[in-house]
């Protein structure tokens, strides 16, 4: 039966997994208010979410692409477009690459060379080292975190035309936040990874030692990357405190997941990472210091 032209379009939104494209939205936004100086230009601001957000949607649609025959073998990933056939797979490429390359003039038209060349080396950060390794080590994770962690960056270069300590830093919080993140979404589905012969550390360390020990330490390490902007003078004490707050509030939930080790800790601590970074941002662009 042929498709109506709302499922259509709501299989191709599917394509760009918008739950990560909102997390690139606000990283990207924090990132340039947090890199300018003077009052904020919201127009080129947006411009550039806008051109960040194509590369990082058409960067998960060739993710669909290249993993769709994993994901047949995931419950949590068998209803996406490819595996259940909604979508052709020749549909899903056409349609990342345009998105990823419309992105990529975008960002350098907008703002700049770096910015783009940051957008690209996320897109092919993602697809060509992360993926890939997914299926050969559990250090993918570790690979991942790094284009994972650039869209602050491409806010940040965008606003000051430059890559100085602020972008950094930035880099460092989301790069470490990956971790309790990504690893608790990992335990609660072990056994789809499993299936699927995807090696997340989860799968390859059964009783959860080495994913909760990571977590925890990563949360620990977290806690003193959150401090640095208001130690380098980029916010302020009230946001010092509030990271403080929140970070140990993460980390006090990471302890307690692995404490018992089960999916609905797990699942908790993942929630508790979701609301961690848009919180912690927030502060961080309230208790801005103006430059």
């Amino acid at each position: 039966m042929a498709l109506s032209s709302r499922s259509r379009a709501g299989a191709y939104v599917a394509l760009t997994k918008p739950d990560v494209s909102f997390l690139v939205l606000i990283t990207t936004a924090a990132g340039y208010y947090m890199g300018a100086r003077g009052p904020v230009n919201w127009l080129h601001m947006l411009q550039t979410v806008f051109a960040t957000m194509l590369i990082a949607a058409g960067t998960a649609a060739l993710n669909h692409y290249i993993e769709r025959e994993s994901d047949r073998y995931m419950r949590r990933t068998a209803s996406r477009p490819l595996p259940s056939g909604v979508l052709q797979p020749a549909q899903a490429l056409v349609f990342g690459v345009v998105l990823s390359a419309a992105g990529a003039f975008a960002l350098y038209y907008i703002a700049g060379w770096i910015a783009a060349a940051l957008g690209i080396i996320t897109c092919i950060g993602y697809l060509f080292g992360y993926t890939p390794l997914k299926k050969r080590t559990v250090w993918a994770t570790f690979i991942g975190a790094f284009p994972g962690a650039i869209p602050p960056m491409i806010g940040w270069v965008a606003a000051t035309g430059s890559l100085d300590r602020g972008a950094w830093l930035l880099f460092g919080i989301l790069f470490l936040w990956q971790f309790p993140h990504f690893h608790a979404i990992a335990w609660m589905y072990r056994e789809d990874y499993a299936r699927a012969g995807i090696q997340m550390l989860p799968v390859v360390d059964p009783e959860g030692r080495r994913t909760f020990r990571q977590i925890i330490w990563t949360a620990v390490a977290l806690i003193g990357v959150s401090l640095l902007p208001s130690v380098v003078g980029l916010a302020g004490m009230m946001y010092f405190f509030g990271a403080l707050v929140v970070s140990l509030g993460l980390l006090q939930v990471c302890v307690w997941a692995a404490s018992q080790r089960t999916n609905v800790r797990a699942k908790w601590l993942m929630h508790a990472t979701v609301m961690h970074i848009p919180i912690l941002l927030g502060l961080m662009i309230y208790d801005k210091i103006p430059r």
